[in-house]
Order: structure tokens, then C-alpha cells, then sequence
């Protein structure tokens, strides 16, 4: 969408006052028609850029903020989280009146999806410029876990009233953009409380993208069905190889040097270490063909 900024009288009174100067006392109709359609030609080009600006732009005192999500490797055929509400909170108001709305389009994301660099984008809005403390995820009813092809209600705590409040400090600076990357690990945020019912206790990591970078490559054979970890310190991420590829890709990592190790699900396989592997901010890491070997 565009709006326009220029009074667009005063540009057809030019107009009027071209073609009666210029055009009008030329003799040759043809070279009348010509010289009038190249000057509207670039009167419409020039309305066009100068008199219009895009309206989702951050304006004067503005910045950008976008948001995604990936999911670590689940047991879980789906989970269905509904978000109907993403705010972040603004440093120096009180708990109730410092939120700010960056996406209310109600939405219902398969967390399992969300592996091997697959994502979806959270919220994507101009935001006033300053310091943030919080993010927060209002969910929805519907929000479900499916369990060898069976549908279960997931219990979400105070989801539809007070959200998921995630802890990070950020700062939005004016006319630039800051990329968060919010890692949901669906295997360990739901909690099976007996009598077929179960309960959501998020696990999300929140990463700056600008910090961060990726792993990936493939291991075969594929018949392995590996889980891969990068580890670095007490942090683990892991990924799990496509059943079909044994394409992997381990997202929002920190960087600096992880050890990758990778686990077959095929006992027949033995494990393998790669150590050192270097993340460089915004890039990509790609290791290539991982080979397992039997024992």
C-alpha cells in the first residue's frame, strides 16, 4: 500500500501549461502526439516515486523487529500450538500497560514442522525505538497433541490470560531491523500428567539471528535415522536426519565451536564425534556427507 504526499492539482495545472506552451503551436500532429505521450509517460514515473512512500516502513523514530520459530526434533506425530497475540514488553512501564502488539492474526503452527530449517515468522512490525525486556505469546483454545494418530486437548496454563513470557533484553535502534529466532523444543515442553491428559511447560530458547549461525549436512546411510547434537559447554541442540535424505540442519546456535555428535537409532551403527566445528554469525555451516559404520 502507498499514500501519497503531493498536491496533485498543482501537477495537472503543469500539465495544462506544457501542452498549451509546447504541444499547441507545433504544426505536426505527429510530432504532437509523440512529445505529449512521452511527457505523461514521465509524469506518471515521476508521481510515482517521489510523491509516494510505503506505508509498512518504519517511520521517523522507528525500527524493525522479526520474529521466527523453529522446533527441535519430537517423538510426537504433532503439536498444535494456537497463537492469537505476539507483544513485547517496553522497559520502564509496569507489567500491565507496557506491552506492545506486533501480530494479533490468530494463527495454529505444527511445531514438528519446524526442523531442519524449516521456520515460520512470528510477527514482523515496526516498533518504537528503545529497550524491550520481554516477549510474550498469547495462545488460543485448540492447542493439541497428536500421539500414534490420536488428538489430545494440551493443557496450556494461563496461555489464554497472562501467556508464555519469555525473558530477552533488546534494544530497537531507528531504521534498523533485529532479528529474534525463538527455538521451541516440543519433546521436552509437554508433560504427560496420566489419564491420557497433557500439559504444556514451554522450553524456548530466544536467539538474536545477528549472533548466531547454523549447522547442516547429511548422514547416511539413511536407514540410520540419526539424531545429531551440536554441543558447546553445558548447551546441547539437536536435530534429527529426514528419514528419507538424512539431510539435517541444527538452527540458532550461538556462535563459536561445537562438537557434533551424531547417534544412529539403528544399534548396528556405532556413533560418531566431529569436534571443532566452527559457527559463524549468519552463515552456514554445511558439513556435508556424515558416513556412519557398522560396529
Amino acid at each position: 500500500q502507498y499514500r501519497c504526499t503531493t498536491n496533485a492539482e498543482n501537477k495537472f495545472y503543469n500539465v495544462k501549461r506544457f501542452i498549451k506552451e509546447r504541444v499547441i503551436p507545433m504544426k505536426s500532429i505527429k510530432d504532437k502526439f509523440i512529445l505529449t505521450t512521452v511527457f505523461l509517460i514521465s509524469f506518471a514515473i515521476s508521481i510515482f516515486i517521489f510523491s509516494c512512500s510505503d506505508s509498512t516502513s518504519p517511520e521517523s523514530g522507528q525500527g524493525q523487529l522479526k520474529m521466527t520459530m523453529v522446533d527441535a526434533p519430537s517423538g510426537y506425530d504433532q503439536v498444535n500450538i494456537v497463537v492469537t497475540r505476539v507483544e513485547v514488553h517496553k522497559s520502564g512501564s509496569d507489567e500491565n500497560s507496557g506491552w506492545v502488539v506486533i501480530n494479533n492474526n490468530l494463527a495454529t503452527y505444527d511445531l514438528i514442522k519446524l526442523r531442519n530449517g524449516a521456520s515460520v515468522v512470528l510477527g514482523d512490525n515496526s516498533l518504537d525505538v528503545g529497550h524491550y525486556t520481554q516477549i510474550r505469546l498469547i495462545l488460543g483454545s485448540g492447542s493439541n497433541v497428536v500421539v500414534n494418530g490420536i488428538v489430545f486437548s494440551l493443557n496450556v496454563p494461563s496461555g489464554t490470560q497472562t501467556g508464555i513470557k519469555l525473558n530477552h533484553e533488546f534494544d530497537i535502534q531507528p531504521g534498523l531491523l533485529y532479528e529474534l529466532m525463538l527455538d521451541f523444543d516440543a519433546e521436552h515442553s509437554i508433560v504427560y500428567t496420566g489419564s491420557e491428559q497433557y500439559k504444556l511447560k514451554p522450553v524456548i530458547r530466544v536467539v538474536p539471528v545477528v549472533i548466531s549461525g547454523t549447522i547442516s549436512g547429511k548422514v547416511t546411510p539413511v536407514i540410520t535415522q540419526a539424531s545429531v547434537y551440536a554441543i558447546s559447554g553445558t548447551d546441547t541442540v539437536i536435530a534429527a536426519a529426514e528419514i528419507t535424505t538424512g539431510i539435517f540442519k541444527l538452527m540458532a546456535l550461538l556462535h563459536g565451536s561445537y562438537n557434533l555428535k551424531v547417534v544412529p537409532a539403528d544399534p548396528l551403527y556405532s556413533d560418531t564425534t566431529i569436534v571443532n566445528v566452527v559457527v559463524v554469525a549468519k552463515q552456514n555451516t554445511d558439513l556435508g556427507t556424515i558416513n556412519l559404520h557398522l560396529k
